[in-house]
């Protein structure tokens, strides 16, 4: 596999397998209330080796996240055992959909001071801080990120992944402005700790980690992703930064995620109409862009570069 400054691409054993026999694809999904029918099993090992399950899938049915995880996963392995599924946690977001995060909800949270003294408050109230329903981790406890660690290790081998899918390296570090090289160099050692936890033939994969303020996260990667799925993401800065960043993720045997997201376009007409109507014309618009987006892909694709192309997570 030729990178295209004329260097070799050195893959690893616990890598999917990759092709340019057609785009290579990498799906993320997730469904709240259920786990995937059989012929979605199969729709989606038709199409690629390397997905993550997010981070609630399974939840209505199973109880918990890793099992949804566990479920798919075993589904996924039996009709193509190359699979590569990757477990999903947050670095930053308390959500509360594992059976090992369950107490971190507004119901439960004051009976467990344990995991309380995790999470973060908001300065200018007092109470403890939330984003989208969800309670925000304190990088700088050190028990925290002993926890956390140990918990992610768990949800990999418990639901039998082949490694996990970090989300949100920015260690909420908009609540503790004066800490942020603090927090930056605790987010590299946590996830370092991981890796390390995991082994060395389980992939992490850090979403966003060639941001400056994941420097220290990087290095410990196995696969980055680029989340580009807003308008500000579409400018021709933004995708240079991310050709660039796939070239030398390639140099340095790292795998590239580049999502972008088809709500991108016409964000205000998307934001101005229900969600009903916007499961309508969605396909739609999807369709009409997907030459611009694969072409923003395939300009900086390297050895390893994978492409999800997306709405949401549904």
């Amino acid at each position: 596999l030729v990178i295209s400054d004329g260097s070799i691409f050195k893959s690893k054993d616990f890598f999917p397998k990759f092709s340019w026999d057609t785009t290579p694809l990498y799906f993320m999904f997730g469904d709240k209330e259920r786990v995937l029918y059989p012929e979605e099993v199969k729709f989606i090992a038709d199409r690629t080796d390397f997905l993550c399950i997010e981070k609630s899938h399974g939840y209505g049915t199973l109880g918990a996240a890793e099992l949804g995880a566990k479920h798919d996963a075993t589904a996924f392995k039996k009709i193509k055992s190359e699979m590569k599924v990757l477990f999903y946690f947050n670095a930053a977001l308390a959500w509360p959909f594992t059976s090992y995060s369950k107490d971190f909800t507004n119901e439960r949270i004051e009976t467990s001071p344990k995991f309380k003294s995790f999470l973060i408050k908001n300065p200018k109230t007092g109470e403890l801080a939330q984003k989208h329903t969800a309670f925000l981790f304190n990088m700088l406890n050190p028990d925290f990120r002993e926890w956390w660690v140990e918990t992610v290790a768990k949800g990999v081998k418990e639901s039998g992944c082949d490694g996990a899918f970090i989300d949100q390296m920015h260690g909420n570090v908009n609540l503790m402005k004066d800490k942020k090289s603090d927090i930056e160099i605790a987010m590299g050692e946590m996830m370092a700790n991981l890796k390390k936890e995991l082994g060395d033939d389980k992939i992490l994969l850090a979403n966003n980690a060639s941001d400056n303020n994941a420097k220290y996260v990087y290095p410990v990667s196995d696969a980055i992703m680029f989340e580009n799925y807003s308008a500000v993401h579409y400018n021709k800065e933004n995708l240079l930064s991310d050709w660039d960043n796939m070239l030398r993720n390639a140099k340095e045997g790292k795998i590239s995620v580049f999502r972008l997201g088809v709500e991108g376009h016409d964000r205000g007409f998307l934001r101005s109409i229900s969600n009903e109507e916007k499961n309508k014309v969605m396909p739609k618009i999807s369709q009409e862009k997907l030459e611009y987006a694969l072409a923003c892909f395939l300009i900086g694709a390297q050895p390893y570069s994978y492409f999800m192309y997306s709405w949401g997570w549904g």
